[in-house]
């Protein structure tokens, strides 16, 4: 059983800055990666990034490279995403993942993952 607690959330305004945490509970993670998906109202569910658990490595969307950072810290099962410059358009529940990461057809895709019960992030113009 893994539980996956994410935090952080809140409303700012166009041009702030937000950190989302993430806090994994239940199992070890030295095999998967950790990581970010987004869902706006009305639209699906998008991958931000992900970071493997072992080596660091980072994953992003093309679209979410340069105002979303993903880090992790192994000694506290935890990854976080630090948003930059946010503006209305990142109005959506953000939601962390575990889970190993694919790679097809230009974008990233995480089948089998575990899901927290997400976190809303509102921006106001």
């Amino acid at each position: 059983q893994v539980k996956l607690v994410e935090s952080g959330g809140g409303l700012v305004q166009a041009g702030g800055s937000l950190r989302l945490s993430c806090v994994a509970s239940g199992r070890t993670f030295s095999s998967v990666d950790m990581g970010w998906h987004r869902q706006a109202p009305g639209k699906e569910r998008e991958f931000i990034a992900a970071v493997s658990w072992i080596a660091g490595s980072t994953f992003y969307a093309d679209s979410m490279k340069g105002r979303f950072i993903i880090s992790r810290d192994k000694a506290e099962n935890s990854v976080y995403l630090q948003m930059n410059n946010l503006q209305p358009e990142d109005t959506a529940i953000y939601y962390c993942h575990a889970g190993a990461t694919h790679y097809n057809g230009g974008h990233y895709y995480t089948p089998d993952a575990y899901w927290g019960q997400g976190t809303q992030v509102t921006v106001s113009s």
